[in-house]
């Protein structure tokens, strides 16, 4: 018997080895079967490394984490094999026999800390991700070196039970905590409530998925960051518990919650409460998120050292050995927070290190101490409202890269992150982003762009890498000094004027490249497309750069209808306005050949998480608001929010944003085809004739028509019309179809 137990004991022994091979299953993921073709060895080393080696027919990765173990896959089926993995496409056929690694190859970095994910990721990209889609991002993030993730899925279920043990109400709770669009604004102070209350089933739901995605990164020896206490409370805190706050009053016309005072005699005992509910259900964490007074003035009522010390401590209540990741982003984290605090106690995320780096690289946001000798990663924010468009600053981002090198505010270097608002876009930026750490050697955007086109696509086609080589001269490498918010907005995603520009009210964009250039690209792809037919690679890029052409060749098209109409001439109005409509809707045609620009997958994914009719309604509702109005019609006009989050999507496209532009084209027609005005006669006489010759001026001018678009806006955000993921058509054909419609109208035989 004895002998029996004993011999159970190994064989489980024996099974939970076999299972404890995180890379194994990862590769398994990509293609049933490839785990056979890699030996994968964790070694123990004080650096972190990653080792490429051949063992008879299959190659071998080393490394001394299992991360650092994925990232050397990624490489190795990079730059040896030529497959690239990417949000567009997780899996993929291996060859039967894999090329070999004929001379070991081997990458170390410093940077032992990659971090992941801004709190805006999770409700612009993630708000409805069920657990298939956290494992496949997981995977990219292992295989992209991701060993520090953000992980605040289910915060609101923390909230909750604190909110109930404070003796708040269900009812309270669901007027406090955010619906799934907006949770991440809640969870930084900046809202209460908007967009629910949530259901009792969305709890359950959240609940269970985190502690699946926490399993998961542990399992990959992550260390994921928790969501910590930052001192919020509701707004009405005062009142129901007697609290000493410090009111923030409104964020963009929302009500914000209040800012509980360290100095308040139930701060620890709150704060114990959180982390109580927190480790609870979710376990401790080594790293703590906390951004508080985020996006908000000073305040001469907080003392921003003490609130850092009482944060802090009640942190460490919970994990003695833990740091506090705070966000470097305007005027956070406030120098007299940083100089409380000593050495090990925060990693600052320098937010936005490719264009307007806190650490004290040359910038509009450059702080002259940097963060006071503490320790903080190089960060990559990229993307704002997850908007849809090409972008990048490859220079700049390489530049400042290797400026931490050697700049003496960056001795506290830690590592690097991806700090995107929105995911799931520009591949070729998080690419490069993420091999900076394994290259001490400086290499060329160019040479770079080369080697990436032939792991992109699995060729090395000269025609492709014309393409490529010219979008990273000009669309990819916004230069320094332009800081604007993520990509060159499109024409159609904005509230048509007279004077229209960039499509949200904080995009500070601004003209850097020359359309034809995109155009040119796309032009260049399409030529050789019939050759890539199948290639899932080819035909995500190809959409998504002929649809950037697409859009850049309707803003010139644009300018072209509002000269018509200033200069009152009605034919080429009617003519060239036509035309942007067709430019329009074909792009919604183009874009409806591939899932991921399909206004029908983020709709899906909203609904699919409902147990009700009632919910999934709600879920939608959530989705279609956040993309459009954002907010309600105090938040969306007069706080600027609407349209923040635009997307050029399928179904997005031809129900919403034409609505908008043939509304206003048939204004401006009406306006035309009215009788000219009566001018006052040579005596004075008439309406105008107490009008000052000024104001006469401005009377002849062409004016700026007053539209309520809110109320055109809302109706569509209620509606429950079915769209869907599945993609129409023919994306190479489509492609060839839209661009062909911009040669005829912009060079008519």
């Amino acid at each position: 018997m004895k002998r029996l137990s004993l011999l159970l004991l190994v064989l489980s022994t024996f099974v939970c080895s076999i299972k404890a091979n995180p890379a194994d299953d990862l590769l398994e993921r990509i293609e049933h079967g490839a785990s056979r073709k890699f030996k994968t060895q964790l070694v123990k080393a004080d650096r972190d490394f990653f080792e490429l080696d051949q063992s008879g027919s299959r190659v071998v990765v080393r490394g001394n984490s299992w991360v650092n173990i994925a990232t050397g896959i990624n490489w190795y089926l990079k730059y040896h094999a030529g497959i690239h993995l990417s949000w567009n496409g997780m899996h993929a056929r291996l060859p039967e026999v894999l090329p070999s690694v004929r001379h070991r190859e081997r990458h170390e970095t410093d940077l032992s800390l990659r971090y992941d994910f801004n709190y805006c990721t999770f409700s612009y990209s993630m708000a409805f991700w069920d657990w298939e889609r956290w494992e496949q991002e997981i995977d990219w993030m292992a295989l992209h070196g991701v060993n520090m993730p953000l992980a605040i899925v289910g915060e609101e279920c923390v909230w909750r039970n604190m909110l109930l043990r404070l003796g708040y109400t269900e009812e309270e709770v669901g007027r406090f905590i955010a619906g799934p669009a907006f949770l991440a604004w809640w969870e930084m102070n900046n809202l209460e409530g908007w967009g629910g209350p949530l259901p009792m089933s969305w709890y359950g739901r959240q609940l269970r998925l985190q502690q699946r995605i926490l399993s998961r990164m542990r399992e990959f020896g992550m260390h994921p960051v928790l969501p910590g206490y930052s001192g919020m409370v509701p707004h009405d805190a005062r009142e129901k518990l007697g609290l000493e706050v410090a009111e923030a009053g409104l964020w963009n016309g929302f009500q914000r919650p209040a800012n509980l005072l360290p100095t308040d005699s139930r701060f620890e005992e709150i704060a114990r409460l959180y982390y109580e509910e927190l480790t609870r259900l979710f376990g401790m964490a080594d790293y703590y998120s906390m951004d508080p007074f985020h996006e908000s003035s000073d305040d001469i009522r907080i003392d921003y050292a003490e609130s850092a010390r009482a944060l802090l401590k009640a942190m460490r209540s919970a994990n003695p050995k833990s740091v506090w990741v705070v966000q470097g982003w305007t005027e956070n984290p406030r120098p007299q927070m940083l100089q409380a605090l000593g050495e090990g106690d925060v990693i600052v995320l320098d937010l936005f290190s490719e264009c307007r780096p806190m650490w004290g690289a040359p910038s509009v946001w450059r702080r002259e101490k940097g963060y006071e000798g503490h320790q903080w990663l190089f960060c990559m924010l990229e993307n704002f409202g997850a908007n849809v468009g090409l972008h990048g600053r490859m220079d700049q981002l390489i530049d400042n890269f290797y400026m931490t090198k050697t700049h003496p505010l960056a001795r506290g270097i830690k590592g690097i992150g991806f700090t995107m608002e929105g995911s799931e876009n520009n591949p070729v930026m998080f690419e490069l982003m993420s091999e900076l750490p394994w290259r001490n050697e400086r290499i060329s955007k160019e040479q770079w762009v080369s080697g990436y086109v032939k792991a992109r696509y699995g060729t090395d086609d000269l025609v492709i890498q014309q393409a490529w080589q010219l979008l990273a001269s000009t669309i990819y490498n916004c230069p320094l000094g332009n800081n604007q918010q993520g990509p060159h907005e499109s024409i159609f995603c904005g509230r048509p004027s007279l004077n229209n520009f960039q499509a949200s009210s904080w995009s500070k964009m601004r003209n850097y490249y020359d359309p034809e250039s995109t155009l040119q690209a796309a032009r260049l792809l399409v030529s050789v497309a019939d050759h890539y037919r199948g290639n899932n690679n080819f035909e995500y890029d190809l959409v998504d750069i002929t649809r950037q052409a697409i859009a850049d060749q309707a803003r010139v098209l644009y300018h072209r209808v509002i000269a018509d109409y200033k200069s009152f001439s009605r034919k080429a109005f009617e003519t060239d306005s036509r035309h942007f409509i067709d430019l329009l809707m074909i792009q919604d045609q183009l874009l409806g050949t591939r899932g991921e620009f399909r206004l029908g997958n983020r709709v899906e994914q909203a609904r699919r998480c409902g147990t009700t009719t009632a919910e999934s309604d709600l879920y939608e509702w959530n989705a279609r608001v956040q993309v459009t109005t954002w907010g309600n019609r105090f938040c969306a006009d007069t706080g600027g929010l609407r349209d923040y989050a635009h997307k050029e999507w399928q179904g997005l496209l031809s129900d919403f944003y034409s609505v908008r532009w043939r509304h206003y084209f048939q204004l401006l027609s009406q306006q035309m085809e009215d009788l000219p005005r009566p001018m006052p006669d040579m005596l004075g006489s008439g309406q105008y004739s107490n009008k000052t010759a000024t104001e006469l001026f401005q009377i002849a001018l062409p004016q700026e028509l007053e539209v309520d678009w809110y109320a055109i806006e809302e109706p569509w955000t209620l509606q429950h019309n079915r769209y869907t993921a599945t993609p129409e058509g023919d994306p190479i054909e489509m492609a060839k179809k839209a661009l062909q419609l911009q040669s005829q109208i912009f060079n008519p035989q």
